[in-house]
């Protein structure tokens, strides 16, 4: 993974692993998904909840390892907010 991308692995409603990424291209996140190893990234487009809390967390622990700016993870929260009114963060 590059320095402008984070990465974790969730379970779907079917109970398959899914591996996640997140790449940081100017002031967006962009997602990418897949089942397996080698498959291909596919594009997600609207990020479940589940995703941005991960994204969330993993820019928190890069600011604090001084690897992103901590305006960064103020930028991620407030995204947050703007599509998930109800999330409590």
């Amino acid at each position: 993974m590059a320095k402008g991308e984070i990465s974790w692995v969730r379970t779907n409603e079917a109970g398959e692993k899914l591996q996640v990424y997140a790449h940081h291209v100017g002031r967006r996140w962009n997602f990418y998904i897949r089942q397996r190893r080698f498959d291909e990234w596919q594009d997600l487009k609207s990020p479940p909840l589940a995703d941005w809390l991960e994204l969330l967390d993993g820019v928190r622990r890069r600011v604090q390892r001084r690897l992103l700016r901590p305006e960064e993870a103020e930028r991620v929260a407030r995204s947050i907010r703007d599509r998930f009114p109800e999330a409590k963060l």
